[in-house]
């Protein structure tokens, strides 16, 4: 059994078995049985989960939780105890003082001595009025401060072998653990930005492990295993995972998730700044990728606090047009509803989208049929209900021939809206609430730096000219995309040193807005990362007011990356 707390050891094993609140339930099992650990993390916390959690919470008070972790405890609680393997989880989201007494009341009923704490005081909604403009702290449903590593390190080190958290940055899961095991300081910067790369590979599971890679191809990703990060005392780390699982440790799989929901070369977290220009990623072996050479920097002064409300209501009809004229069918039906919604009670927004998948002469049906989507947004539940779903079903012997719809229309749904605020983090509370009872006050960091703009990296020398081919950008690079609030991040990287080359000087921000027309008028930041061979865009408000508003096709941005991978340039025939 580890010690945690007890620094010396060479080697900390911290695995992963849930990327999301949903992720594969057999996971923990998985983890815990195939090979040996330490430390077992778990992240089921995300945006849009902590609108889901709180909607929980508004029908019970006692809610507010992951459910499904607690679900997994019931069958995998003895065989962690047995096993000596320490788990963190950030499952107990809005209530984590429930979950762990859940926790407890679980032990207790099956027999199994387990020390259990948590960590809270993220939860701000109670005083949001003090961070929102006047009025807005009535309608939030969540407000949660991410607050960082110290908290679960003060649980570890007081001897719990299971720690509950709130909303706490992603990568605390493993540079808690990590910090505790090693005796690390909050002036132990290096060692904590390794820790938290380290996290931010594991945080999302199978996505390190070759899950949503741009290049499944080459690799048995049926199954992908879960992944684990050997921690060393310097903070540096090997990712692989556990022997005889599916799918691939890679340093394009680690680089596909370095990648992930990031934007400049400065990572900023509550405990360090990580530079992400200063990882170095090695292939030591079979699904086995180094991560060395990591350099931290002193926090930011402030905390990212996230805020939840519901925007409005929202409703949707998608209309089928088959066969010929596809344009005049869309034209006929959007005139026949525009009409229809016409009026003082028309929703504030009303969108139409235009999915142009028929084919000529089709084999089927569905491969001759195009898709007409109708979204509307109000405040007022009663504008998107009864009045849409009316003027479409009304259609149905009055529209445009072969006129049916992908599903009866419903009577709206309410959609979330996410927004981040900063706080100084001096006045955020963090407690470690210990397995006797015990609350420990955690200090926010003492020495903080301000983020600033680091300047840009020397290009490298361009390719030599050379005849060109028209082909899709995908051949050359993978990508990764993915949603931050209503923005938008998709990173690129090139398989070969030419063709980063190539890569740094042909995509560029006009570049980028070509090859993707719906970012054209948005505002665009490149960021290079030339040890990583890949180039990082943000696109600010992409995404509207954040997933849970469903503002666009692919509303968290998630195939961003494969669309653009798939659109055409001339890249040099050297390089094809």
């Amino acid at each position: 059994m580890v010690e945690l707390g007890l620094a010396g050891r060479q080697m900390l094993r911290i695995g992963n078995a849930s990327g999301f609140y949903g992720d594969r339930f057999s996971a923990v099992r998985e983890m815990l049985t195939g090979g040996p650990l330490d430390v077992l993390t778990g992240d089921y916390l995300a945006e849009l989960t902590m609108l889901i959690l709180a909607r929980d919470r508004l029908k019970d008070p006692r809610a507010g939780y992951a459910k499904t972790f607690l679900r997994q405890l019931e069958e995998c609680l003895g065989l962690a105890v047995e096993r000596g393997v320490r788990i963190v989880v950030n499952a107990g989201g809005l209530n984590p003082a429930r979950l762990a007494e859940a926790i407890r009341e679980l032990a207790q009923a099956q027999g199994v001595p387990l020390r259990v704490a948590h960590v809270e005081g993220d939860d701000l909604l109670a005083r949001a009025a003090e961070f929102t403009e006047a009025g807005a702290a009535g309608g939030l449903l969540a407000a949660n401060a991410y607050l960082g590593a110290w908290g679960i390190a003060e649980c570890l080190r007081s001897g719990a072998e299971l720690v509950v958290t709130g909303r706490v940055t992603d990568a605390a899961l493993v540079a808690g653990p990590a910090a505790a095991h090693f005796g690390w300081g909050p002036g132990d910067l290096d060692a904590l930005a390794g820790a938290v790369v380290a996290g931010h590979v594991l945080e999302c599971g199978a996505q390190a492990t070759g899950g949503n890679y741009s290049f499944f191809t080459e690799h048995d990703v049926t199954r992908p295993g879960f992944p684990l990060a050997e921690v060393y005392p310097d903070g540096s780390s090997v990712i692989t995972k556990h022997p005889g699982t599916g799918g691939a440790v890679t340093t394009g799989t680690v680089t596909a998730q370095l990648l992930y929901e990031t934007a400049g070369p400065r990572y900023a977290g509550p405990d360090v700044t990580a530079r992400l220009d200063t990882v170095r990623l090695t292939q030591e072996g079979p699904d086995r990728v180094r991560i060395s050479g990591v350099r931290g920097e002193a926090p930011p002064p402030t905390l990212k606090v996230g805020l939840n409300r519901i925007g409005g209501w929202r409703n949707e009809v998608v209309f089928v047009l088959t066969g010929l004229e596809i344009e005049a069918k869309a034209a006929l039906v959007r005139a026949q509803l525009e009409q229809a919604l016409d009026g003082p009670h028309r929703p504030a927004e009303v969108r139409w989208t235009l999915a142009r998948t028929e084919q000529p002469d089709a084999a089927t049906e569905q491969q001759a049929s195009a898709l007409l989507q109708l979204t509307v947004r109000d405040p007022d539940a009663a504008r998107v209900g009864r009045p849409v779903t009316a003027a479409a079903v009304e259609l149905g012997l009055a529209g445009y021939p072969g006129f049916h719809v992908m599903a009866p229309p419903g009577p709206g749904a309410p959609y979330g809206v996410f927004e981040a605020v900063y706080l100084d983090a001096k006045l955020v509370e963090h407690w470690a609430v210990l397995p006797d009872g015990t609350r420990r006050a955690i200090a926010p960091a003492e020495a903080t730096g301000e983020l600033t703009e680091l300047p840009d990296p020397a290009l490298p020398e361009p390719p030599e000219p050379g005849p060109t081919r028209r082909a899709p950008l995908g051949l050359l690079a993978g990508a990764r995309s993915g949603d931050k609030g209503g923005d938008a991040n998709v990173g690129l990287w090139a398989r070969s040193e030419d063709a980063w080359r190539w890569l740094a000087h042909t995509l560029t921000v006009s570049k980028l807005r070509e090859l993707l027309p719906e970012t054209a008028d948005l505002p665009v930041t490149r960021h290079l990362l030339p040890n990583l061979r890949s180039v990082n865009f943000v696109i600010t408000g992409l995404l509207g007011e954040g997933v849970a508003a469903q503002a666009r096709f692919d509303p968290q941005a998630k195939a961003l990356g494969e669309w653009l991978r798939s659109r055409h340039l001339d890249i040099p025939e050297a390089l094809l």
